[in-house]
């Protein structure tokens, strides 16, 4: 496969003429948040949709936590639509900014250039010898599980069909640099600067020891599959938190990098290890 060596931070001004607001779902604060911010961009000319995601669409501003802006990448990177997230749930790791924040940096996005990071993203799919299923997109991460009274998994594992190995664990993690700070972190995979081009591949609960995360390059097709002969397992394939396939013994998993990218409107105030710092404590030293 051939990669799309896109930069990752780009400058650019804006041209908004319509925005759509994203709200959390089954939350009333966002809601009337949404309703406050849509009358302050018309009175700025913008006209507003809410909770619908087009190509027409000049800008997207999630109102809610990362989950909601997770359910709304891949749509936003198919039309290549710029997503600013706006923190009205819990961590806020890719919603970074906060309520009183809004306005001014809205204002600044409306009148002036902002500061664009394209958030790699990976493609899956699952292939049987009868079919293979559409597409699905993962700003964070592809995984394999198995159901929770199953036996380990015996997975084997390939990049552009060069063996890896056979993972005997609990199931695997395919994430994205945006997706390391995710499971694959809690997994005891390692933390990837957003701006590199890579793909972790990071076992859960592994059987041995020596069984480490490893990185790989932009241009691997990964494959996955059962071991031979094991004919009794099955698993399900979970992408960025939503279950969507079951898997088979017979059933090959199929992991790349996307073609497309998520534009993630950041804040020109916070870096990367600032956030790192304020929202996971990352390094953080009790002083006494």
């Amino acid at each position: 496969m051939t990669y799309n060596s896109t930069p990752f931070r780009t400058k650019k001004g804006l041209n908004v003429k319509k925005a759509g607001l994203i709200t959390k779902k089954d939350d009333q604060r966002p809601d009337e948040y949404a309703a406050m911010l849509s009358g302050w961009l018309q009175q700025r000319g913008v006209t507003v949709s809410v909770n619908t995601i087009g190509p027409d669409l000049d800008m997207i501003i999630v109102l809610g936590g990362d989950g909601t802006l997770l359910h709304i990448a891949e749509d936003a990177a198919r039309y290549s639509i710029p997503v600013l997230g706006i923190n009205m749930g819990n961590l806020g790791f890719l919603t970074e900014l906060t309520e009183d924040e809004t306005c001014m940096a809205l204002e600044r996005i409306l009148t002036s250039e902002v500061t664009i990071e394209n958030r790699l993203m990976l493609r899956a799919r699952l292939v049987s010898s009868s079919h293979k299923t559409a597409y699905r997109y993962a700003l964070n991460d592809v995984v394999i599980t198995k159901n929770v009274l199953d036996r380990l998994l015996n997975l084997s594992t390939t990049a552009n069909d060069e063996f890896i190995t056979t993972y005997r664990a609990d199931g695997l993690i395919f994430s994205t640099p945006t997706g390391s700070t995710a499971y694959n972190l809690s997994a005891g995979g390692p933390i990837v600067y957003p701006g590199l081009a890579t793909i972790t591949v990071t076992p859960i609960c592994p059987f041995m020891l020596s069984s480490r995360p490893i990185i790989l390059p932009p241009d691997k097709l990964i494959r996955t599959r059962f071991e031979s002969g094991s004919s009794t397992e099955h698993g399900q394939v979970i992408i960025d938190g939503q279950a969507f396939w079951d898997m088979n013994d017979s059933d090959i998993l199929e992991i790349e990098t996307a073609t497309h990218f998520l534009q993630l409107v950041v804040s020109s105030t916070r870096d990367y290890f600032t956030i790192l710092r304020n929202k996971l404590h990352w390094g953080y030293q009790e002083r006494k």
